[in-house]
């Protein structure tokens, strides 16, 4: 049985009949409403799947980026300092934002999303931040060569650095405190 759409229409224009000129509850408009939805299906989840992600793969695009400049395994010191600018990234936006703002006036929602997440990401450190393991070679060279893909990522070691330096192994994709 096919399951696309593009499928579906092929094979139905194959029996000579049109697409257009189907009865409106007859088993072939039946067949392309159900391949239409399942492809709108597929679609919602594909988007929304991608949106959940997409928080990671910037995080670790991120240490990638900062990955490139060094060939040697890096020093906890170092991965806080990376922790850090990682952290503070939006606050050039946040204080063009305040500044913006008359006295008085609420903040704007795009400035109270980033203060969240500054605060959200600030609370994840304390307790151990997700992030590739940067400690070691193997990984370390892993992360250089990372395509970009979010089904690539399961090849690398993570480890949750905490602010007062201590190192855990976690898990891929993050949950809670792994």
């Amino acid at each position: 049985m096919t399951k696309s759409l593009a499928k579906v229409q092929k094979k139905i224009s194959k029996k000579g009949v049109s697409i257009t000129s189907l009865h409106e509850n007859s088993r072939n408009s039946q067949r392309l409403r159900r391949a239409s939805a399942r492809d709108d299906k597929l679609a919602r989840v594909s988007a929304a799947r991608t949106k959940v992600n997409k928080p990671h793969m910037q995080r670790i695009a991120h240490f990638k980026g900062a990955a490139k400049s060094s060939q040697a395994p890096w020093e906890v010191e170092k991965l806080q300092q990376l922790i850090q600018n990682y952290i503070q990234r939006d606050d050039e936006e946040v204080a063009k934002l305040e500044a913006e703002r008359r006295p008085g006036r609420p903040r704007s929602t795009r400035e109270d999303l980033l203060k969240q997440r500054i605060a959200m990401e600030e609370r994840e450190y304390e307790g151990g931040f997700w992030m590739p393991d940067m400690t070691d070679t193997a990984n370390l060279g892993l992360l250089r060569d990372w395509n970009g893909e979010w089904t690539s990522l399961n090849t690398l070691r993570y480890v949750r650095l905490a602010k007062n330096g201590v190192i855990h192994d976690s898990s891929f994709p993050p949950k809670g405190q792994s």
